[in-house]
């Protein structure tokens, strides 16, 4: 573990996402979508922390997060790939700094993590489909089907169609990833000065 897990105070402010999650601030919002919490944390948590400490962050938080909001697709996988990639980042010889280059990350993080879930779909609709195509037939004589008690969220029911990604899927994509890159240039570009100079504090 890198400076910043020495203070305590510094790891509870990965409680803010959570929190800022469930108040989903109408005045912070885009078309009715709040931007991703998780990456404007992450971003310049794993810059000052390096890879492994950045991936063991994207996996507790997802893990929060996750169990806030129990669905079919988890924001572990896209977190932890995040919180590794950025963390390499930092480990280069020039340090990554300036508002466009945090905005542009914070873009394709934010990215990464919506095409994270959206695979997930994908595979969970090809997986229940192949189920029902290879299960025995019912009893009564039709094709055994999945519980009708069951109801999960329409985009778990066969995956992504054409017309979710043209409508809501689309539109959540976009406006998340726009609020969320004009927000990181200034909230990262804070966390990112006040980290580095508690790092360097600690090492010095």
């Amino acid at each position: 573990m890198a400076a910043l897990s020495r203070h305590p105070w510094c790891v509870a402010t990965a409680l803010l996402v959570p929190l800022l999650t469930l108040a989903a601030p109408a005045w912070l919002r885009l078309g009715g979508v709040p931007p991703a919490w998780a990456v404007l944390w992450l971003l310049p948590w794993a810059l000052c922390e390096g890879p492994r400490s950045g991936a063991l962050a994207g996996a507790a938080l997802g893990l929060l997060l996750d169990s806030l909001h129990p669905a079919s697709a988890s924001l572990l996988p896209g977190l932890v790939l995040l919180g590794w990639w950025w963390g390499r980042l930092a480990r280069r010889a020039t340090p990554v700094r300036g508002t466009l280059v945090l905005g542009l990350l914070a873009l394709v993080g934010t990215l990464t993590l919506e095409l994270s879930l959206v695979l997930q779909w994908l595979l969970r609709g090809w997986w229940r489909s192949a189920a029902v195509m290879v299960s025995p037939e019912s009893p009564s004589g039709g094709a055994a089907v999945l519980d009708p008690g069951v109801h999960p969220g329409p985009l778990a029911l066969s995956g992504w169609h054409g017309i979710d990604l043209l409508g809501a899927g689309l539109h959540l994509l976009l406006a998340q990833t726009l609020l969320t890159a004009l927000l990181a240039p200034m909230l990262c570009s804070l966390q990112l000065l006040l980290w580095r100079q508690l790092g360097a504090g600690s090492r010095g």
